[in-house]
Parts: structure tokens; sequence; C-alpha cells
């Protein structure tokens, strides 16, 4: 565990050396602003973590104690300007989910694919499919691949840090068909990020 976030905070540092910052003109009540990093257009990258609070939604009486998970997210994204409103953001994450009985802990490198859509000057909201490959557990009756469509909100601070919402909703059983379980995942993620 301790191998692949050290692996995966290292993977997006790297993008860093990458990535341009390159100089755009925001306008504001007519006024011309040069920002570093505030184009709306072009390719930009980042890093995100944050706090989730997840768990299980059982059709029917859950067989095992469903309490809550408190853990944590941490992960990278691209943000891919495509006008001056709307941008695509493809990103990959580690995020521990599932509930907080140990049997029933899910965590997952995911993959989502937000359409980011901007509301004004400082606050976005977006949406889309999300795939998630669980990680260090096999063969334990959980389905290995997760399905899930994300909707998010975020708060631009400045022009490089923002604070965003994230809420998860599964639409794939987690539990193997054989074993007669159907359960999906829930989840909520608080957190901040920084674009360079």
């Amino acid at each position: 565990m301790k191998k692949l976030l050290l692996f995966t905070i290292l993977f997006g540092f790297s993008f860093y050396g990458f990535s341009q910052n390159e100089d755009t003109i925001v306008v504001t009540d007519s006024t011309e602003v040069k920002e570093p990093g505030s184009s709306s257009l072009g390719l930009k990258y980042g890093v995100r973590g944050g706090y989730t609070i997840s768990h299980l939604d059982f059709e029917g009486t859950p067989t095992m104690d469903n309490k809550h998970r408190n853990s944590m997210y941490v992960g990278f994204f691209a943000n891919i300007g495509l006008s001056r409103t709307l941008s695509l953001v493809p990103e990959i994450q580690f995020s521990a989910e599932g509930a907080d009985a140990e049997p029933l802990n899910l965590d997952y490198i995911q993959m989502p694919v937000l359409l980011r859509f901007r509301i004004n000057e400082k606050f976005h909201a977006g949406f889309g499919p999300q795939m998630g490959l669980k990680v260090h557990k096999y063969e334990d009756g959980m389905k290995n691949l997760a399905y899930s469509a994300v909707a998010s909100v975020d708060y631009k601070i400045n022009y490089a840090l923002f604070v965003d919402v994230r809420y998860n909703y599964g639409i794939r059983n987690v539990f193997d068909e054989i074993s007669g379980v159907v359960a999906k995942n829930r989840n909520i993620q608080l957190g901040v990020g920084y674009k360079f």
C-alpha cells in the first residue's frame, strides 16, 4: 500500500517537469489581467487529494456490519480545455472505499473522465463515468472492476489552487453474482487540488 501511494505521488510530480506554464489573458469587467496558468484552452496538469467518506448500499438487510469507511484518496489529472466554458478532465487516482469492516474494504485505482463546465470565475461543475480496478485483494468474493457515475463541484482559490467535493454513485454490484448479495459503492470525496 505504501509503495503504491509513493508511486502515485511521484508519478504525479513527474508531470510537473513536462507541463507548460503559459501566461494568458483573463477578461473581467473589461479589464485585462495576465495570470499564469489560467488558460481555458490547451492542456494543464495537476494533483488532487483529500478525505473520503464511503459506504456500501445493500439491497435488503446487510449480512455484516456496514458502517461508513473514512479514509483518503490521491491522484493526478489533466485538464484539456475545449472552449472558454468547457473542458475534459481525465484522471487517475487511488481511493479507499467500501465499508469499515475489513472484509468490505475496497481499495481502487480509478480512472474518472469528467466533462467540466465553468459556472463563473470561481465555480466549476462536472460529471462523467468512472472505472475502478480493485487492488491488493483477489478472489475474495468481490468483483475486480467497478463502474460509477461521478458529479463534482470545485471552487478556485487562485490560478493554481482549488477545493472540490465529489459524489461517486456506484452502478455495478461489488459482489460476485454467485454470492447472492447485492451492494453498490456510495462515496463522497472532499479535497484540495493544485494545477501546475
